[in-house]
């Protein structure tokens, strides 16, 4: 779980160095994107961590 979380951080940052060359837009629309998948992962790990301690 920690290493899909790890895998999940570098493929962002990857990510926002592609933001770079794009428009406003297009860089609003990918960040929105990126929160997005930040929020499942998060969610999904608190998920499991929480099952894993009880």
């Amino acid at each position: 779980m920690l290493l899909r979380l790890a895998y999940l951080g570098v493929t962002n940052v990857f990510a926002l160095l592609r933001l770079l060359p794009m428009s406003d837009h297009g860089k609003d629309a990918e960040i929105l994107a990126l929160r997005h998948q930040i929020g499942v992962a998060l969610a999904e790990y608190r998920l499991h961590a929480g099952q894993a301690a009880c």
